[in-house]
């Protein structure tokens, strides 16, 4: 089997695919763990549901390509976390889980959004590049002003 180039062919993973995916199943896990009926749940349903949501709001975002959104979208989940957290709706354990994935996230959309960037920063330099070569004028020798020093001078020869 050929090795396949990375960042190449139609099985290429871009950074919001990767990060919709995480999104999704840290998701199902939640509402997998939510829904079980132990007497102490780690995350409370109510809680589960609303962080699902934003969740699904975060991976939409980053599905959209739109890393600006996606990590404001990323801050108002921690808010969400902790406020649950405060009210004991998401024990401990569960609230580090789930900021050990959202930072990791984090640095994903971060990287993303600063390669973004980078790209538009170099298309514009391009495109300047570019308008400046069209408008560069176009320098022609002053009238009268040929070019008769560059020239052999023949005249007079052979006439005697």
């Amino acid at each position: 089997m050929k090795p396949r180039t990375p960042g190449t062919g139609p099985g290429r993973r871009t950074p919001g695919m990767v990060l919709a995916g995480c999104l999704l199943s840290t998701a199902l896990l939640t509402g997998a763990l939510a829904g079980c009926g132990v007497p102490a749940p780690e995350l409370d349903r109510d809680a589960a549901s609303q962080l699902q949501s934003k969740v699904l709001a975060v991976t939409q975002a980053a599905a959209a390509n739109d890393p600006s959104t996606s990590l404001k979208l990323l801050d108002d989940l921690v808010t969400q976390l902790d406020e649950a957290a405060d009210r004991g709706a998401v024990s401990f354990k569960r609230r580090q889980s789930v900021r050990t994935s959202i930072d990791a996230v984090r640095t994903d959309l971060t990287a993303q959004q600063a390669a973004a960037e980078a790209a538009r920063v170099a298309a514009e330099r391009e495109a300047a590049a570019q308008a400046a070569a069209a408008q560069a004028p176009v320098v022609a020798p002053a009238p009268g002003n040929s070019d008769k020093g560059d020239k052999p001078k023949n005249k007079g020869k052979g006439n005697g």
